[in-house]
Parts: C-alpha cells; structure tokens; sequence
C-alpha cells in the first residue's frame, strides 16, 4: 500500500472517531477515485474507526446517540465502497452460513462486512441482525439448513453471548451439526477455544478463509 492510501484510510478511521458524516462520505468516495483497495478501507478504515468508538461507548465517553451516528456514517461509506470490491466469477456454490449479532449488542459493521464477502465468495447467507437471542441462531439455522453458524459480539459486555450459542446447540443435542463461528472486537483466539468454537476469523477475510477450510474438512462442496 502506498503512502496516499494509507493517509486516505487513516483520514477514513478519523472521520469515523470524529463521528463526521460529511466526511465520511468524502473519504469514501476519494478512496474509489485514488484505487485503494476497498476492502483494506472498510477493515483498516471504518472498522478500525468503530473500534474506537465502540471502546469510547463502553467508558462512558461517548452516547448511544453517538454511536448510532458512527454506524449510520458507515452504512453510508459502506454502500460507496462495498459495490468497488471484486466479485468471484462465477463463484461455487458452497455452504450456507447463518450470521448474526448476539442478544444485548446492536453492532453491526463488522458482521455485514463478513456476511458480504461470505456472499462474495459463494456461501449463501442469511443474516439475522443484530440483538439475536441463541436460541433463535438455531431455529434459524435448522430452518435454513445451514452448515455454519457466525456469531458476531462487539462488545466485551456481549461477548458471553457467543458461548451462549453453543450451549444451546449443545443443550439441543446438535453441536456437532454445525460449524461454529465467532469475531468481533472484543473476541480471540483463546476466547474461541475456550468456549468450544470451530474458529475464530479477526478479519472478514480470515472468516470466509477459514469457513472454506472448515466445511471442506467437514466434507462439504467447496
């Protein structure tokens, strides 16, 4: 990456801390007119940018109200930039991937970046939303007919929420139907094994990378 897209996704990760809409939309679109790799943008860029403020959330920093602007700010950068990232020609079929936020968290970006580059790369997807209770992941899911279910948390006083998911599949007695997924902010490596998940992805790239590796050990059609 050369130094004018690098200053470009760091003025993208500022505008989004500033919470600066107008600027937002700016960045975004010099962003598509200079060549930078949309994708970089959205994950060292927005991302990075929502960490931030998700963080200032949590210490009381910043509002509620605030951190909704943020995500409208990003919504408005995301249909700018998402449209910019090549597609798979002719991508695969490949497996089916239920994706949602868990209950208590209404976060968002980070779960439609990976449910739209999953799309991208051949899964279908269907997307829960945010504030999804585990019980309604596998519903879902069995509905769905899903072979991997993602559960996204971004904040640490959500995060429980991922574990609670595979209780509950636990609980029903079809964890091991499911390959089980989890990202966000506050989540690890080290958190993913300890709670019994299959894998744990740090970046929507990592996520459809892995999701491949796992369903085709699985013996699904990759």
């Amino acid at each position: 990456m050369n130094g004018e897209h690098e200053e470009l996704i760091g003025k993208l990760k500022e505008a989004i801390i500033d919470i600066d809409e107008d600027e937002v939309v700016r960045v975004s679109r010099e962003v598509i007119d200079a060549g930078v790799n949309p994708l970089e943008a959205i994950e060292k860029g927005l991302a990075e940018g929502m960490k931030v403020v998700g963080a200032k959330f949590e210490k009381l920093e910043v509002f509620l109200t605030d951190l909704m602007l943020a995500a409208e700010a990003m919504d408005k950068a995301l249909k700018i930039l998402l449209p910019h990232i090549p597609r798979v020609e002719k991508p695969e079929r490949r497996g089916k991937v239920v994706i949602g936020t868990v209950m208590g968290d209404i976060h968002e970006l980070g779960k439609n970046i990976v449910a739209t580059m999953l799309k991208v790369n051949g899964f279908e997807v269907l997307d829960l939303g945010v504030d999804v209770p585990a019980s309604k992941f596998y519903t879902e899911a069995e509905k769905f007919g899903a072979d991997i279910i993602a559960v996204s948390a971004l904040m640490s006083s959500t995060i429980g929420g991922q574990k609670d998911v595979i209780d509950y599949l636990e609980a029903q007695s079809v964890r091991d139907k499911y390959i089980v997924l989890v990202g966000g902010g506050p989540t690890t490596q080290e958190w993913a094994e300890q709670i019994g998940a299959d894998g744990y992805g740090e970046t929507a790239m990592d996520a459809v990378r892995i999701a491949k590796t796992l369903l085709e050990k699985k013996g699904g059609e990759v």
